[in-house]
C-alpha cells in the first residue's frame, strides 16, 4: 500500500483551466484561510519565464482559477533588478499574528536568490526584501517563532557539502543568520544526489514534519521523490530522524512525463483535524497533484524506520 494515496481525479489543475495563456501549472503552495483553500502556483508563459497564480477550492480538490496572475516580476527597483526572468516555487506560511508570509525564488542576470512577501487576504500582496544571497532555493520559514526567533530551512548550492538542507533564524525576517548544515543527502539512497525542503513544516506532537524532496541519477536522467523528517519541535536543528524510504515517486503518466520527466515536487501540504495531511506536487513540471497521507504513518517513519540526518 502506497504512504500517500493519490486523488482519483488528478491532475486537478493543468494550463487549459488558466484563463490567461500559460503552458504549466505545477510547484503550488497551499494553504487555508477563510475556510477555502489557497493556492499559488507556478506558470511558465510562453516566453518561457514564470509567474505566480492564484486558484481557491472549498474542499481541497476542486480548485478555480482567478482570472489574473497573482505574483509577476516586478519591473523597478531592487525587485524589478532580481526577478528579472520570472518568480518560481512559492511557498506559504501562515504565522499566528495572521499574516502569510511567501517565500519565493526570483530569477535574473545575477542568478536565483529568495524573495519574501506577504498578504493577509491574498487580494494583495507586499513584497518585502530579498533575504538570501545568489545561488539560494527552497526556503520555507517555519508558522511560529521559536526562542524569539523566526526559523527557516534553505538549500544553498555547495560543492563542498553537495545540496543539503541549513537552518537559518532571524529576529526580523530580513536579516537570516546562525546558519548551520542539519540534513545531508545520502549515497545510494533515493535521495543521494540533492535535497531541499518542500511544504511549510507542520507541528504534531513528536515534531515538526517536513516534506521534503529527493534527487536520484540514473542513467536516463535524474529521478525527483518525496520523503519526510521530523525536527525536534523547540529546536528544529535537531533531527530526529530521517524517514529511510521515499513516499511518493512518479508513476503516472503526467508525472513520468511533461515539461521536466520523472518529477514529482512539492511546496505546500495542508494537515488536517482528521489526523492526516493533503500533500500537493506538481507533476513532471506541467501540472498539478494531490493526495493524502496518515500523518502518524510518515512520524513513524521518522522514528521507527529512520536514519540519522547527517
Amino acid at each position: 500500500m502506497s504512504v500517500v494515496r493519490r486523488y482519483k481525479n488528478n491532475p486537478i489543475l493543468t494550463a487549459s483551466d488558466i484563463p490567461y495563456e500559460v503552458v504549466t501549472v505545477h510547484n503550488a503552495g497551499v494553504t487555508k484561510y477563510n475556510g477555502k483553500y489557497i493556492m499559488l502556483f507556478r506558470s511558465h508563459k510562453t516566453n518561457g519565464r514564470s509567474i505566480i497564480g492564484i486558484a481557491e477550492s472549498d474542499d481541497g480538490y476542486k480548485f478555480i482559477p482567478r482570472d489574473k496572475p497573482f505574483i509577476e516580476p516586478s519591473s523597478d527597483g531592487i525587485f524589478g533588478e532580481y526577478e528579472e526572468y520570472g518568480v518560481e516555487d512559492l511557498r506559504i506560511c501562515h504565522m499566528d499574528s495572521g499574516e502569510y508570509l511567501l517565500t519565493y525564488s526570483a530569477y535574473s542576470k545575477h542568478g536565483v536568490r529568495i524573495m519574501l512577501a506577504r498578504t493577509y487576504d491574498f487580494q494583495t500582496v507586499e513584497k518585502i526584501a530579498p533575504i538570501s544571497q545568489a545561488d539560494m532555493r527552497n526556503v520555507v520559514i517555519f508558522p511560529e517563532k521559536i526562542d524569539g526567533q523566526y526559523v527557516r530551512l534553505d538549500r544553498p548550492h555547495s560543492e563542498i557539502s553537495p545540496w543539503s538542507v541549513w537552518i537559518s533564524y532571524s529576529p526580523d525576517l530580513v536579516y537570516w543568520g546562525n546558519s548551520k548544515i542539519v540534513m545531508k543527502p545520502v549515497t545510494y539512497h533515493w535521495d543521494e544526489m540533492k535535497i531541499g525542503p518542500g511544504a511549510t513544516p507542520f507541528k504534531t506532537k513528536e515534531g515538526w514534519l517536513n516534506i521534503y524532496h529527493g534527487v536520484f541519477p540514473t542513467m536516463s536522467g535524474a529521478v525527483y521523490r518525496l520523503g519526510v523528517a521530523l525536527h525536534k519541535l523547540d529546536d528544529p536543528s535537531v533531527i530526529l530522524g530521517v524517514g529511510d524510504d521515499f513516499i511518493l515517486q512518479p508513476e503516472d503518466p503526467w508525472e513520468l512525463s511533461g515539461y521536466v520527466d520523472n518529477v514529482v515536487f512539492t511546496c505546500g501540504a495542508v494537515d488536517e483535524e482528521d489526523g492526516t495531511v493533503k500533500i500537493y506536487w506538481g507533476g513532471s513540471d506541467k501540472v498539478m497533484c494531490v493526495g493524502e497521507a496518515d500523518i502518524q504513518t510518515l512520524v513513524d517513519m521518522c522514528l521507527k524506520r529512520g536514519r540519522p540526518a547527517l
